[in-house]
């Protein structure tokens, strides 16, 4: 369904020709965009004329998808009103802001939980519509900005209301949501970003964290307040990335490292940002990936622990090792190694760091070394990586299994292979996460090649389910 505009549409047409696409292409790409969130779309070069010569505008998920098809050809973030789509939806660009000032801080992270609950009650709402619209040049200005200023002057706030008290924050409440990240944290390691419980994340924001940032609270309970809810708020990221929500994962990053920032928490603001760089090199833009682990980098040393700064260079070795870029990615993988080595127990290493121990730099060493086609390097720090019990990091037990799968194939060893892949299927089919399902089906696309051996056709039946199963 459509209703028209008064006029054309110059705004979209403009767009569209310095992106350089042509009325089927936009069509298909936002067809295919469509598909990808379930939903059957059939426009065409017919519709897309309507749009652009009569002013018509399309209805539901399609104007946003429109922006995310044509921001995905230039590179950045298009917003409706660049394209004359603006009245389409009232739903704004909402997340992408890193306001300097601390109470426009509030308000664009507020704003944030607010409608990412919406959107689950609408059973997808705005991140349905959002499908697609990721864009790495979105990060640009909140790291600048985190690297020139990366902690607030002072972000007391009083609030006076007239019919009702205002909420007066201590650190009991700030206790409350520390626990919750922590309860988060387990979870998700444990049972995927999609489970249930992990999905009670964006809820705690909008209905515990947000009021206390509304409320009044002196300087050393809002730098607390601002800490906790920053770790919610880069779970949430996080959980989202996990499942797939690359829109929701990079908003939600993005309002926490402004909120580090309020925090005047450094690591924790470089912790945010090796989120952002996993994720962007995730998505295949690994020199994007480097430049935001080395921000992490250059503005922690001499704050962070050792254990924290070994993670940085180790989240670095893999933006390099993406790439191709072989010497980089060995000297901070080398680099990270050293960092952990000088790192104690006694040393005052964030909570938020519990995860990553000699282990978890094996298991991403070998990822590293996969990149960069060293199958040897790979099975060395894959066996490492394996050694230990596996209860309480689920999810990083799958990701490993995949990875020896594939260095066990790259070796020539096919039995070995299946029966890796073997097992990362079972526990694959045990968590809700999309990361792990996209691992297993990159081996099975791997092992294309050797199909009609009976091993591998049992191997992809076993995956058949998993991969057929939303994630």
């Amino acid at each position: 369904m459509s209703r028209e505009q008064r006029g054309p549409n110059e705004k979209l047409g403009t767009v569209l020709a310095l992106a350089g696409i042509s009325n089927a292409g936009l069509a298909r790409r936002v067809n295919d965009l469509g598909a990808q969130r379930g939903l059957t779309l059939r426009y065409d070069k017919t519709s897309v004329a309507r749009w652009v010569s009569k002013g018509m505008v399309p209805q539901g998920a399609a104007p946003h998808l429109i922006a995310a098809a044509i921001g995905a050809k230039l590179g950045r973030p298009v917003p409706l009103h660049e394209i004359g789509l603006a009245d389409a939806d009232p739903a704004p660009e909402v997340g992408l802001a890193f306001p300097r000032d601390v109470s426009e801080a509030v308000r664009s992270a507020t704003d944030l939980y607010r409608l990412d609950l919406a959107g689950r009650r609408a059973g997808g709402g705005i991140w349905q519509s959002l499908a697609g619209s990721f864009a790495v040049s979105a990060y640009a200005t909140p790291a600048s900005r985190w690297l020139i200023t990366p902690a607030d002057s002072s972000v007391a706030r009083s609030v006076e209301l007239t019919d009702l008290p205002p909420l007066k924050v201590g650190h009991s409440d700030v206790a409350k949501l520390r626990e919750a990240a922590e309860d988060a944290r387990r979870w998700d390691s444990k049972y995927g970003g999609g489970d249930w419980r992990s999905s009670m994340v964006p809820e705690c924001l909008r209905v515990d964290a947000a009021p206390l940032l509304l409320g009044s609270y002196s300087d050393e309970v809002g730098r607390a307040l601002f800490g906790a809810t920053a770790e919610l708020t880069r779970l949430a990221g996080w959980m989202a990335f996990d499942t797939g929500q690359q829109e929701a994962a990079q908003r939600y990053y993005i309002q926490a490292l402004r909120l580090a920032r309020a925090a005047a928490d450094v690591p924790l603001g470089g912790y945010v940002l090796a989120s952002m760089s996993l994720q962007a090199t995730y998505r295949g833009f690994a020199d994007e990936g480097v430049d935001l682990a080395q921000a992490a980098v250059e503005r922690n040393r001499g704050l962070a622990t050792a254990r924290t700064m070994s993670f940085f260079r180790l989240v670095e070795a893999r933006a390099h090792a993406k790439a191709g870029d072989g010497h980089p990615a060995e000297a901070a993988l080398k680099a990270a190694e050293a960092w952990l080595e000088r790192s104690r127990d006694g040393d005052c290493d964030p909570s938020w760091l519990g995860f990553y121990s000699y282990d978890r730099f094996a298991a991403d060493a070998a990822e590293c070394y996969r990149d960069l086609k060293a199958p040897r390097q790979v099975r060395r720090f894959t066996e490492h990586a394996l050694s230990r019990p596996t209860e309480e990091f689920v999810r990083s037990h799958g990701l490993r299994l995949v990875v020896s799968a594939v260095a066990e194939l790259e070796s020539g060893n096919l039995d070995a292979a299946c029966a890796a892949g073997t097992r990362a299927v079972e526990v694959a089919g045990r968590i809700s996460s999309a990361r792990t399902t996209e691992y297993v089906r990159d081996l099975l696309h791997r092992l294309e090649p050797y199909g009609d051996e009976p091993r591998v056709a049992e191997l992809r039946e076993r995956a058949r389910p998993l991969l057929v199963t939303p994630a």
